[in-house]
């Protein structure tokens, strides 16, 4: 038979902790520029994963491949929060801010077409 551990006692220095997650006016901010892609037909499906320190937004083309974006919010400190956001594309980072709007305002910029 297999020895009983404590969770606690095995997520070291994360007892007191709360998993990092996505509040609701994050959330609207995201689907909402999200929802203009989707009425687009750019971006199809999307995944939140909450893992521990993290909460990613992934955003897909097609339900069935890797994602195309990934939205990260990380919590850092104990006594004062302070909240970083980062813009993945595949695993290249593109952008990192304090400010949700800020890197959401990535996906504001269109390229035009110049003719030469």
């Amino acid at each position: 038979m297999g020895e009983t551990i404590r969770l606690g006692d095995y997520r070291k220095g994360r007892k007191n902790r709360r998993p990092t997650y996505f509040n609701r006016d994050e959330l609207n901010r995201i689907l909402n520029v999200y929802s203009k892609r989707v009425a687009a037909g750019e971006w199809r499906d999307y995944a939140i994963d909450h893992t521990g320190d993290f909460a990613i937004f992934s955003i897909f083309r097609h339900s069935h491949e890797r994602p195309v974006f990934g939205i990260a919010k990380s919590v850092y400190g104990t006594s004062t929060k302070r909240v970083d956001y980062a813009l993945f594309d595949g695993q290249n980072r593109i952008k990192k801010s304090s400010d949700l709007n800020d890197l959401l305002n990535y996906f504001e910029k269109r390229l035009v077409l110049v003719k030469g």
